[in-house]
């Protein structure tokens, strides 16, 4: 019987100018996918190649990580799109990533919503097939995430995609499987020992402790570390560390299983 492996992930490339977001440089070695902006909520053309420069040069697979064009407000607040608007503005954050990757010599492999985007989607099934779309107009082979259970994986699967459920190991969860909101206590998850429980019994036993302390059923593919917590690259350390020691493997989704 082969050994368990799980996908880890971070946002990435949320730079813009001379403003600075994330650790990039030293979480990337924990990494095997990097979901990077692309110019709408944060990253520019010259914070984007960085990016993919970086992640190609650690053997980690480049995804997408397009979201509202809110660059005030870090694509965090919640807004109003015509869907069709709103998946034009996708196709063209996914492109020019694609370009800049192309010009790399790298290929996409996912895409994954960011922000208020994603969140809004998770429920919103006009949202969801709106990404949907983009993604399987642009490339049908690339591997869209989103929340287990979620409308945002319904629509990938309707849409013909391959998708991949997404667990947060720095996140509180609510009963009903939803991410708790960051404005309340507790949300974010700073206590690097509790991060990888977590993680673990996500992959092993596919399940996940509620903010009440509730035990709820979560199958996942992926897991996110957040690159704008302070510390990130610390944390996605030991938790490459602790998954290892429960002797799950990590690799990208591209990669070839057993």
């Amino acid at each position: 019987m082969s050994r368990p492996s799980i996908d880890i992930n971070s946002d990435m490339g949320e730079s813009f100018g001379a403003w600075r977001m994330g650790a990039d440089e030293g979480l990337m070695a924990h990494l095997s996918s990097a979901n990077i902006a692309c110019g709408a909520h944060a990253g520019d053309a010259t914070v984007m190649r960085r990016t993919v420069r970086l992640a190609r040069d650690h053997g980690v697979t480049v995804g997408a990580h397009p979201g509202f064009p809110d660059l005030q407000g870090f694509g965090r607040r919640e807004m109003t799109m015509d869907p069709r608007d709103l998946e034009d503005c996708i196709v063209a954050q996914i492109g020019a990533l694609a370009g800049i990757a192309r010009a790399e010599g790298v290929t996409l492999g996912h895409v994954k919503a960011h922000g208020a985007l994603y969140n809004m989607a998770v429920r919103n099934r006009t949202l969801a097939d709106a990404i949907a779309r983009a993604i399987a107009s642009f490339d049908r082979s690339l591997v869209m995430f989103g929340l287990p259970g979620s409308e945002l994986l319904e629509a990938g699967r309707a849409a013909g995609l391959r998708v991949a459920a997404e667990g947060f190991a720095d996140r509180s969860y609510e009963a009903d499987g939803s991410l708790t909101p960051r404005s309340r206590p507790g949300a974010v998850i700073h206590d690097a020992d509790a991060v990888v429980t977590r993680a673990v019994r996500m992959v092993r036993d596919g399940v996940v402790l509620t903010a009440t302390g509730e035990t709820l059923p979560l199958r996942i593919d992926t897991i996110c570390v957040h690159g704008d917590t302070p510390g990130a690259d610390a944390l996605a350390r030991r938790l490459r560390a602790g998954l290892a020691e429960a002797d799950i493997d990590v690799r990208s989704l591209q990669s070839p299983h057993d």
